[in-house]
């Protein structure tokens, strides 16, 4: 007996989630595909619902609205797009939890599992939506899921995607930028892609005229962020620039004075200086050693770190400058060169004998920090990372 032929596979739905913690690339990425869409479905019957709910009773009325939307034929019988636009009761804040809001979701995913798609295309943007509530499953399994991540500075590439999408941003407007200022503008804000796009728009909108950006552009316009200001003291150290170091100094010590931030203290401000100049110390004998050599991008710094033998350096962390952030490590690299490896070695000493007097000595902590630190800039010439580029070792070339 012959076998019944099998049914046709079913086409799948015309659904998106888009979803993450990444709440600007959501956006970017759901008004692409919005775009997209209604372009190619032409119409006047697209509609876009505001899913951001403050409490239960929102968020059941969003809901009840999406209902109404998928079930609204369009006016001429042509395709419609719907957007559940920013729904943030998908996760497991209070709203999200109430008894009535988990039924309403429960119940909409078993709708959707049965509704007809025939000329109806749904999109999502969700915040942080939990994956174990059964409309993120419904709608993965109909349709499909794409989510982003925001970057962190834990992540050891949210440098080179940071610079990928202020360069992607630049060059819809038809700007290009110079290395050193792509450098530095990544350090000021940080893995804030949101920040780093308000910035960025900020550099195109004072560079109107102009169709390259320069470092001197990033430090007229560019707020340092607090991620990027927690360094800017060692930051000024490496620069060798005294009038920003002791500028940041005052700001600091102000801070913790006025109790701005707890976590912040005169003998942490020493630490880090320490490991800023311990760093510098340690890059420096890398490079007389041809393990690694100055250069101006970071995927090519990144790339020689990525090569030196595990073997090569110390076990110990506190020594070994691969245990550290790669970005961290790029900019210390770049301000190597704006100190000798012996006025480095006086630095240390410098500095510890500032945590002797911070510790053991009734001195005024600001007149020690300010004593240790022009006794270590003093009047020294920067030269930046071109500078130390020309002069690299030749004995071991990088990518």
């Amino acid at each position: 007996m012959a076998r019944a032929p099998s049914p046709a596979p079913q086409p799948a739905a015309p659904v998106l989630l888009v979803c993450g913690d990444d709440e600007f690339a959501i956006k970017r990425r759901a008004r692409q595909v919005w775009d997209d869409w209604t372009a190619e479905l032409g119409g006047m019957d697209h509609e876009i619902l505001d899913a951001a709910a403050g409490n239960a009773g929102e968020a059941l009325t969003a809901l009840g609205r999406l209902r109404e939307a998928l079930q609204t034929l369009p006016f001429f019988g042509s395709a419609k797009a719907v957007w559940f636009q920013g729904c943030n009761f998908l996760g497991e804040d209070r709203t999200a939890s109430s008894a009535p809001v988990t039924e309403a979701l429960a119940g909409l995913a078993d709708d959707l599992k049965t509704f007809r798609w025939d000329g109806v295309r749904l999109l999502v943007s969700a915040i942080r939506p939990d994956r174990r509530r059964s409309l993120y499953k419904t709608l993965e399994k109909i349709g499909s899921v794409e989510s982003f991540a925001a970057l962190s500075g834990e992540d050891r590439d949210w440098p080179v995607r940071a610079e990928a999408e202020a360069v992607r941003i630049l060059r819809e407007a038809g700007r290009e930028i110079d290395r050193d200022a792509l450098a530095d503008l990544v350090s000021r804000v940080g893995p804030d892609l949101r920040q780093l796009a308000q910035e960025t728009t900020k550099l195109i909108l004072y560079t109107e005229g102009q169709d390259r950006i320069r470092q001197a552009d990033v430090e007229a316009v560019t707020t340092r962020q607090k991620q990027a200001r927690a360094f800017a003291l060692a930051e000024a150290l490496g620069d060798r620039n005294l009038p920003a170091l002791l500028r940041t100094l005052d700001e600091e010590l102000w801070e913790i004075r006025n109790g701005r931030d707890r976590k912040k203290s005169e003998i942490g401000l020493l630490y880090g200086l320490i490991s800023k100049v311990r760093t510098l110390l340690l890059l420096r004998e890398m490079f007389a050693a041809g393990l690694i050599r100055p250069v101006s991008d970071f995927n090519r710094f990144k790339a020689q770190f990525d090569q030196v033998p595990p073997g090569a350096l110390p076990a110990d962390r506190r020594f070994n400058p691969l245990a550290g952030h790669p970005f961290v490590l790029f900019k210390a690299s770049q301000q190597a060169d704006n100190y000798t490896t012996p006025e480095l070695v006086r630095a240390m000493g410098t500095l510890l004998e500032a945590n002797r007097q911070l510790v053991s000595s009734g001195l005024d902590e600001a007149m020690v920090l300010q004593r240790a630190l022009v006794g270590i800039v003093g009047t020294g010439r920067r030269r930046g990372p071109a500078a130390a580029e020309a002069r690299a070792p030749r004995g071991r070339r990088g990518p």
